[in-house]
């Protein structure tokens, strides 16, 4: 694993503004007089989010009043029709913070749902598939965008640059996976702070050695559980913001069984963790004995082609899990898609045959609100043209 530690890889601002100035003069002109669907997050309820969810979240019990609250702060951040993804994100960004429609987004749906999307666009169509809340995995950074192993080879750099360009493209709260934390105790808490800054809106951190591997594969090794109380304590100890989310991942049930991750997951929660995440339990009954003792919200990695068999939503529900994480579904099919196609063209000289399983032209365009976006350009040109007299 790489430590992270040294100087942030910085984008300068004149990039940074030019880049961002564009798409928000845009998307503001765009989105103007349209429905606000994937980012209605009203400023009156924006206020409320933090208290409300915090009682409901941690498990304190939730008042009818501060669950309609949370529910109209997170209303509009479920789903996005094409066309509207612009508009959306910039309604969002200025109402309730990533973090604290994350927790509302758990108060919405149970299990919450959390789709993996390993790139901006990819977010957009979960978005406008009706997901609350997205994943970003250190897998599909380290398979999608380098062609890696998912072994702990890529760094913090690596995943906020995804991180930025997801949270630019869609209003959903994103849960990224920070691996072991990128390094020491100073460099957990500047993963911390580069995450909030990228508009995460929570990480997990993991208690597998630096050299970590797949939490799904044999010979994991784990380290002392009060090394990883300690990481736990200095990603806490940086948040600056109250409700970004810090969760807590054990790797534990391998190793020790039942009662080392219990002991391990509340120690955890000791040290600052606001959830859990228990991976590769193997049945139900160890997901309902783990909840009825960790009073957190737990989630479950229901990744495909690993120890945990593929659980319905439901099911995971009734054995207390508080969300349902799938981190690679989609990329795996858009993989096989893929290779489908290449060999497909080469074989036969043609896609021709492939054409009818292809997204099309004007279905691209629509998720990106593409016309909108040349209507404007049009404006600008005509503007450049023809000024005004006087």
């Amino acid at each position: 694993m790489q430590q992270g530690g040294g100087v942030a890889m910085k984008r300068g601002c004149k990039d940074v503004n030019s880049e961002g100035a564009g798409v928000q003069d845009i998307g503001g002109d765009v989105g103007a007089g349209r429905s606000d669907s994937g980012g209605a997050v009203g400023s009156g309820a924006a206020g409320s989010v933090t208290g409300a969810t915090e009682a409901a979240v941690n498990g304190s019990g939730r008042s009818s009043d501060a669950s309609a609250a949370v529910s109209a702060a997170a209303s509009g951040a479920s789903s996005t029709a094409p066309g509207t993804h612009a508009a959306a994100v910039g309604s969002a960004r200025a109402s309730a913070s990533p973090g604290s429609r994350f927790r509302a987004a758990l108060l919405q749906e149970k299990p919450l749902q959390i789709a993996g999307a390993v790139n901006a666009y990819a977010a957009m169509l979960a978005q406008a598939a009706g997901f609350r809340a997205l994943y970003l995995s250190g897998a599909g950074v380290a398979n999608a965008s380098f062609g890696l192993p998912d072994l702990g080879i890529t760094t913090l750099n690596d995943v906020t640059e995804e991180v930025r360009r997801i949270t630019g493209a869609t209003s959903l709260p994103l849960l990224v996976d920070a691996d072991t934390g990128f390094g020491s105790a100073f460099n957990i808490a500047r993963t911390v702070r580069e995450m909030i800054r990228a508009g995460a809106a929570g990480i997990h951190i993991e208690d597998q050695a630096a050299a970590k591997r797949c939490g799904h594969r044999p010979n994991k090794a784990i380290v002392p559980s009060g090394e990883m109380a300690d990481r736990i304590a200095s990603a806490a100890d940086a948040k600056h913001d109250a409700d970004f989310v810090l969760m807590a991942r054990t790797d534990a049930l391998a190793s020790e069984g039942m009662e080392g991750a219990v002991a391990r997951a509340l120690a955890y929660v000791e040290a600052g963790a606001d959830m859990i995440f228990l991976e590769a339990a193997t049945d139900l009954g160890t997901y309902r004995a783990f909840t009825s003792q960790v009073r957190v919200p737990v989630l479950a990695n229901i990744t495909e082609f690993g120890r945990t068999p593929l659980f319905t939503a439901e099911e995971l529900g009734s054995a207390g899990v508080a969300m349902a994480l799938y981190p690679l579904s989609a990329f795996r099919a858009m993989n096989k898609a893929a290779l489908e196609v290449y060999r497909t063209i080469r074989e036969r000289g043609t896609q021709a045959d492939v054409v009818g399983r292809m997204q099309t032209r004007e279905e691209l365009y629509g998720y990106l609100d593409y016309y909108a976006y040349e209507r404007k350009l049009d404006e600008l040109f005509d503007r450049e043209k023809n000024p005004e007299e006087g």
